[in-house]
């Protein structure tokens, strides 16, 4: 039976059994007795709390569903109303449960794309960097080293000097590029680029320890890349805003044949901050994979952010 007649019978029934108890026995004095007065407040109450508690379980379904639409994110997929009551009701959540699997899909789907024309432009933009710029930066600090070697004694300091801070940028704009796209992580693998990774960002106030893991197993090339850039996203994170002095990277075996990335600070944590574009980043990477991103209190403070990637497919690609 439908919603509608549901609510139409029920409240026909209270009208039908309030005319019966006008048609019966039962008088109304002029002006209304006490007791006839009672009588009717009861009746009126009893038949309000019935009308209540009906409508009450008849649009639960309704209730709950509205609470799954505003706790509804598609970067946290898979929870879903559960299908319940009958007819228009039933039919109502399991389409609010298919538009939720198509956006999700969707969702994907584009991100996939965005993030692949990021990658893209990133190596684009870190090839630029080191054939132009970093050509162009190569050839003034050579040509300050020989203006040097003939310049006068007053000018000789101040051109070592800049050419000193020229050598300097160049270094940076090599660190850029290698952060834009991982040269290593293509070249000798993952295990070699967290390494790299903790060694480019120690520094005399931070120190990064990478730890890699025992009988992990083989990852394809996206799934290695989307744990790369989860680790440099975080590590730059607890590097920029924790305050911490010590950053770890866990990359290990987890039950059922995959893997667990843990970055792990002793800054001061993420509290109730709202997430930022880098949190939302790694979550859309993290979907890209069918891997779940989660974030939580360190033990003892700081800030554990774990990646926890499923088995791959048997057969599938190295």
């Amino acid at each position: 039976m439908s919603l509608y007649w549901r609510i139409f019978l029920l409240n026909g029934a209270v009208l039908v059994v309030a005319t019966v108890l006008l048609l019966g026995p039962v008088t109304v004095s002029t002006p209304v007795l006490l007791g006839e007065a009672l009588v009717l407040g009861v009746g009126l109450v009893a038949m309000l709390v019935a009308n209540a508690l009906l409508l009450r379980v008849g649009l639960a379904p309704l209730q709950r569903l509205s609470r799954a639409m505003n706790s509804a994110d598609l970067l946290h997929p898979g929870g879903r109303p559960a299908v319940t009551g009958s007819g228009e009701m039933s039919a109502l959540i399991s389409t609010f449960n298919t538009m939720l699997d198509r956006l999700e899909s969707e969702r994907a789907t584009t991100s996939a794309r965005v993030l692949s024309a990021q990658e893209a432009e990133r190596q684009r933009i870190a090839q630029e960097l080191h054939d132009e710029v970093g050509q162009t930066l190569t050839a003034v600090v050579l040509q300050l080293g020989r203006s040097a070697d003939l310049a006068p004694d007053p000018l000789k300091d101040d051109l070592r000097q800049v050419q000193e801070t020229t050598r300097a940028g160049l270094d940076e704009i090599r660190r850029i590029a290698r952060r834009l796209r991982p040269g290593v992580l293509e070249e000798l693998g993952l295990h070699s680029a967290l390494r790299a990774l903790a060694g480019e960002f120690t520094s005399p106030g931070l120190t990064v320890v990478e730890r890699w893991g025992p009988a992990l197993p083989a990852f394809d090339d996206e799934t290695e890349l989307v744990l790369y850039r989860v680790a440099q996203e975080a590590v730059t994170n607890a590097a920029r805003h924790s305050g911490a002095d010590r950053v770890e990277i866990h990359l290990g075996a987890a039950p059922g044949g995959g893997a667990e990335l843990l970055v792990r600070d002793n800054g001061k944590g993420i509290g109730d901050a709202p997430e930022g574009a880098g949190m939302r980043g790694m979550r859309e990477r993290a979907l890209l994979i069918g891997a779940t991103l989660t974030t939580g209190a360190a033990p003892g403070g700081g800030s554990d952010i774990r990646l926890g990637v499923p088995a791959p497919a048997v057969g599938g690609p190295r």
